[in-house]
């Protein structure tokens, strides 16, 4: 148990870095890019690089280090399903962070800020969000695995 409850929450929080801001980052800064191989909307782009160290309530702690805290609850809860599940670990992983994350960011996290739910229905800010945290999820499971958290 303490393993998964280490292991989750160490590499819960270097994903948000490597993973989830790294996908962001690349997003913001090869965007021009991205929209000429895909066609991707102008409102597709992200609105920040990432890695801000603006201070955020209640603490006022530096965003990325708020983002690696949570990101590292949310690593503990995916090692202990990697750990007891059935499901493959990357994909367990991505499932994850794309659709519980996300539903969470979108319901519990935009009443407590009080933000609209559900993005206000902007599709590009959902499929931002799966994407994000998807990579957040399946990165959280990669780094796991060289440390053998499945088990019985």
């Amino acid at each position: 148990m303490k393993k998964v409850i280490l292991l989750g929450f160490i590499c819960g929080a270097l994903a948000v870095v490597v993973f989830h801001q790294g996908t962001l980052y690349v997003l913001y800064h090869q965007f021009p890019l991205i929209k000429t191989l895909t066609g991707a909307a102008d409102a597709f782009r992200p609105g920040s690089a990432g890695f801000s160290i603006r201070p955020v309530p209640p603490l006022g702690v530096p965003q990325i280090v708020s983002m690696m805290f949570w990101g590292g609850l949310w690593g503990i809860v995916l090692a202990a399903l990697i750990r007891w599940g059935r499901m493959p670990d990357l994909l367990t992983g991505f499932v994850l962070g794309a659709v519980v994350c996300t539903v969470v960011g979108f319901t519990v996290v935009a009443q407590l800020r009080g933000a609209p739910m559900w993005a206000g229905g902007n599709s590009f800010v959902w499929i931002r969000a799966v994407l994000l945290n998807g990579a957040f999820g399946w990165g959280a499971a990669f780094l796991m695995r060289p440390f053998s958290v499945r088990g019985g």
